[in-house]
């Protein structure tokens, strides 16, 4: 009787603890169903005003649903403010600011990682402490020096410095370069490859994770970048899509369905990059943190 007892209560307490898992499961999920509406709220208010007329947008109550919708706002907003021409600029900058990332970051975080120097490791600390160094503190002697140089009104303040590394690129890249096994770095000596080839052959090829984060976050801050174009580019001809923005904020007014529009086709590439590129962005973050 016992016996008969105990197997009838064994799938009851089964049967209970599947449902208290199910049931946390559903308000989890719940959790982060809300909890991403609300991230997502912001982009989905630009979506709004982006397809409606502006005597809509200002409508009290507030509207949700445009009616009717205007698919011409985008078409209008980018002919406002010369859309071919702002996104070449932006473009040229975007791709030359990479390659130099690239190259110079990676170079500077193999000779952290992988070679043996006096003060390296005085060296890597004194690097590591220009990150807390506001940008602001330096942005006047920058624009001194890049006035003595004559590169006022150009590309060259906004690029140049990309070519002489970013702190926060050689830290990551240094962190991956360290979880390689030296034997790889050995092996190539016994070849006959210099520190140059093992950098350029090994090292490199190994490290398209991390690169990959390199390039989403150098894409994203030189992209959205306002501070940078409105200091050195003075010219139209050659401002870029973050300063072609403004052209749709009046004394009197801001078209904000025009503004909207054009945001969301500015941002679109960004939510393209890092939708393509996840799993290689989340892959080298993970894997910077192996080794310290």
């Amino acid at each position: 009787m016992n016996r008969h007892e105990d197997s009838r209560s064994k799938p009851r307490v089964s049967f209970g603890r599947r449902l208290r898992r199910a049931l946390w499961l559903l308000v989890m999920y719940a959790l982060l169903v809300l909890g991403g509406l609300v991230f997502a709220l912001p982009f989905l208010w630009m979506l709004r005003t982006s397809l409606m007329d502006y005597a809509q947008v200002l409508r009290i109550p507030i509207e949700w649903i445009p009616n009717p919708v205007r698919w011409e706002n985008f078409r209008e907003a980018l002919g406002f403010m010369d859309f071919p021409v702002l996104l070449r600029n932006t473009l040229v900058i975007t791709v030359l600011v990479i390659i130099g990332q690239v190259l110079s970051c990676s170079l500077v975080a193999f000779g952290f990682a992988r070679l043996e120097f006096p003060g390296r490791e005085f060296l890597f600390l004194v690097l590591l402490s220009t990150m807390m160094l506001p940008a602001m503190v330096t942005e006047i002697p920058r624009f001194i020096l890049f006035r003595h140089f004559g590169w006022i009104d150009s590309i060259l303040p906004l690029v140049v410095p990309a070519f002489f590394g970013a702190p926060f690129f050689i830290f990551l890249l240094r962190q991956f370069f360290k979880t390689v096994p030296k034997d790889l770095d050995d092996a190539a000596r016994i070849d006959g490859c210099s520190a140059w080839r093992i950098w350029w052959q090994i090292m490199l090829p190994l490290s398209k994770p991390v690169l990959a984060v390199v390039v989403i976050f150098g894409f994203i801050w030189t992209w959205n970048d306002f501070w940078g174009p409105l200091i050195y580019l003075r010219t139209a001809d050659k401002k870029t899509l973050s300063l072609g923005l403004q052209v749709f904020q009046g004394i009197y007014q801001t078209y904000y369905h025009y503004l909207m529009a054009a945001s969301l086709v500015v941002l679109s590439p960004v939510l393209a990059l890092y939708i393509f590129c996840q799993r290689y962005f989340t892959q080298g973050i993970v894997m910077t943190g192996m080794k310290g």
